[in-house]
């Protein structure tokens, strides 16, 4: 596979028809590399190519690696490079606004917890665990059209180079370039009505210590906060602004951040514990994330010989608390189906199917939370926790066990 210029990959001596040997991988976020190190372990050579100049974009936001994410980067053996740069968090409590604890969960005894880092830090580690593994990567690559040749898939970048190989995959997050290839009408991320920002607040900023050290608190009001403690003993705090409205993040950018909390200060006037922790926040450490989007039910998931994982096809929204976990899981479903399922189109077919029904359900119950974060619905009756992390944490993808296009059947 090339690396610079107009190149093409070397394609294997294996006649087998429409055997995948070569990858191009756009996009080096989250599902990207994985996808990579998951198909070099299948036994089919990936590049990866970066629209960003570096593996890390800057964005601060927080984000959470469930059990079921975490398992995903032990298949791949990258899990020890993101537990070095992440923080545990045992469990949840669930809370009104008035601080009156509504249930709370700590977590199954046989799984490891949930892991919270930066999503820069993610980039960074997954990145530079795929180059230590050979992965091939390109950087400041923009996706700008792609085509099918008489063997394989031509990508063309915006700098005037291309690259070929047997297959594309489109691992280029919410905005998806490769989404708009497959298929010109494919929906647009969905807005939820909730503008979301994050902070940090003081030790002693006057929020009660944690009776069970180290759980991640949610608290349902007007709208929702949720905060744990850093292991400085910080609070670290993630919020919503309901507004109809929905800005891009660069209209997000425009505004000062003293102006954006100020807004949060009033509409969290009275919450327990947010208008403690806003009133010591500072303006300087605000993380104005943007919009709370969710990508819709997309009808094709691939076309020829291209194909989407990860957010550029389901991207639940961060209220799932799944994002970045379902990522990791289909970038290795959709590298089981192409080890083993001959045909890519096949493979391809296999891996909508088996992937679908289980994104679309988490999908749908996160936009069901973004309403009540919104405003728009009063918060719900939890069911027991069990219940609801159960069916989310325990789920694995045996990559042992081979992928038949039998297995396509929702389950």
């Amino acid at each position: 596979m090339s690396t610079n210029g107009n190149h093409s990959a070397a394609h294997s001596t294996d006649h087998t028809p429409d055997r995948v040997r070569t990858a191009l991988v756009i996009g080096g976020g989250v599902a990207g590399p994985v996808a990579a190190l998951a198909l070099r372990k299948a036994g089919i050579e990936a590049t990866v190519y970066e629209a960003y100049p570096t593996a890390a974009d800057g964005v601060g936001a927080w984000l959470g690696l469930a059990p079921n994410g975490l398992a995903v980067l032990e298949t791949v053996g990258a899990d020890a490079a993101v537990r070095a740069v992440g923080h545990p968090v045992p469990g949840v409590v669930m809370s009104d606004g008035a601080g009156n604890r509504l249930t709370g969960f700590g977590g199954f005894p046989d799984l490891p917890p949930t892991l919270t880092l930066p999503r820069e830090r993610l980039f960074r580690a997954l990145t530079d665990h795929a180059v230590s593994e050979g992965i091939g990567y390109e950087f400041g690559k923009r996706l700008v059209a792609a085509e099918e040749t008489p063997g394989g898939v031509a990508a063309r970048f915006a700098d005037g180079t291309s690259a070929t190989a047997d297959i594309l995959i489109g691992a280029d997050g919410i905005r998806s370039t490769v989404r708009t290839l497959i298929d010109p009408l494919a929906p647009a991320p969905e807005y939820g009505g909730v503008l979301s920002f994050g902070g940090y607040a003081p030790a002693d900023c006057g929020v009660e210590p944690e009776p069970e050290p180290g759980m991640m608190h949610f608290a349902f009001g007007r709208t929702f906060m949720g905060h744990w403690r850093a292991a400085d003993g910080r609070l670290i705090w993630f919020a919503g602004l309901p507004t109809d409205t929905p800005l891009t993040q660069a209209e997000v950018a425009r505004t000062p951040a003293a102006e954006w909390l100020d807004r949060l200060r009033e509409v969290y006037t009275g919450h327990v514990p947010g208008e403690r922790m806003l009133r010591h926040a500072d303006p300087a450490d605000l993380m104005a994330v943007g919009p709370m989007e969710r990508m819709p039910s997309v009808p094709h998931w691939h076309r020829g010989r291209m194909v989407l994982v990860g957010d550029s096809v389901h991207a639940p929204s961060s209220s799932s608390g799944q994002g970045a976990s379902l990522a990791l899981e289909s970038a290795v479903e959709l590298a089981r189906c192409l080890r083993d399922v001959p045909a890519y189109g096949e493979a391809f077919a296999t891996y909508e199917s088996l992937r679908r029904p289980r994104v679309e359900l988490i999908g749908g119950n996160a936009a069901a939370i973004n309403e009540v974060k919104s405003g728009k619905k009063a918060a719900p009756v939890f069911p027991a926790p069990e219940e609801m992390f159960r069916p989310l944490h325990f789920y694995r993808i045996d990559w042992q066990e081979k992928a038949t296009a039998a297995e396509a059947a929702p389950r």
